[in-house]
């Protein structure tokens, strides 16, 4: 089965999508799940490091990518550049504010030591709408990856790329 991309504008097709079949959603779990097992062993550091960067190439490719966005769903332009930049602005605020938030947090009990400590769940699905397709989709990933978590994503049946 096929799913198109049809600019709201022109009405023109701009891709053609092939369904993902069972085995290969299958394999992207399995890949998921093996790479997340070696994520959850990287530093708040590294992940830090690794979410700044996201934010520096989606500043970076701002234009192409907002284009992307109009082009693909209709939005005004100086709203799918927003929306890049505020996707920027999620992961530069997780990579500095990730350790702190999932720091131990010490609880008082009758113990002589009790803490709640914040462990990654593995791989998280993320069934994201279409309506803000970088913002969903970063709002989620950069505490998700931040905590040590790895995502498998899939977007509304209605976004096709």
């Amino acid at each position: 089965m096929k799913i198109k991309s049809i600019n709201p504008d022109t009405g023109e097709i701009n891709e053609t999508y092939l369904l993902h079949t069972l085995p290969i959603v299958n394999d992207i779990i399995n890949s998921v799940d093996l790479a997340q097992k070696e994520w959850v062993a990287t530093s708040f550091i590294e992940r830090s490091m690794l979410m700044r960067n996201a934010a520096k190439l989606l500043r970076k490719q701002k234009p192409t990518l907002a284009q992307l966005i109009t082009h693909e769903m209709g939005k005004v332009i100086r709203e799918s550049e927003a929306e890049v930049e505020k996707s920027a602005l999620v992961c530069d605020y997780y990579a500095d504010n990730a350790k702190a938030f999932l720091s131990d947090e010490v609880i008082n009990s009758d113990a002589k030591s009790s803490f709640v400590a914040f462990e990654p769940l593995g791989v998280i699905l993320a069934v994201m709408p279409w309506n803000f397709p970088f913002w969903q989709v970063f709002r989620f990933a950069a505490p998700a990856l931040m905590a040590g978590n790895a995502a498998v994503l899939k977007h509304a049946s209605n976004v096709p790329g």
